[in-house]
């Protein structure tokens, strides 16, 4: 999949949008791209895995989930900070999206499946307060 930086911009800022939309439907929680609304990310996350389980495990729910928010924090993030979205295909088995500023990548999609799959106590805020921190004036 070749996509132009712009189009990888588009795609993240709708998807960051459809977290917003999400996650008010599903759970009446508000997400306001403010840097405090990403605690509230990691409390959705896990609602997710009570609301539905078992299927918020499975491959397809995981990749929607985390991309959901990955876009989410990473759009709070470049508009903070700055930065772009770049799309990874380097293994065309496991592509994935990072967002690339100061010759750092966040892999904000990796901390929420960290989170969803493997370790509820991992911090999808403080993940984003320590990349904030890294970059700070």
């Amino acid at each position: 999949m070749q996509m132009t930086r712009e189009e990888l911009h588009s795609l993240m800022s709708d998807t960051a949008h459809n977290a917003v939309l999400t996650t008010r439907e599903e759970f009446g929680i508000e997400l306001d791209h403010s840097p405090q609304s990403v605690a509230l990310v990691d409390v959705a996350i896990l609602k997710w895995l009570e609301k539905y389980s078992d299927s918020a495990l499975e491959n397809a729910a995981v990749f929607t989930i985390c991309n959901l928010y990955g876009a989410y924090i990473g759009e709070i993030f470049r508009k903070l900070v700055g930065g772009h979205w770049h799309y990874d295909n380097s293994n065309p088995d496991a592509p994935y999206v990072v967002l690339e500023y100061a010759g750092h990548t966040y892999a904000f999609a990796g901390i929420c499946y960290q989170r969803l799959a493997n370790d509820s106590q991992i911090s999808v805020k403080n993940y984003f307060d320590q990349a904030i921190s890294n970059n700070a004036q």
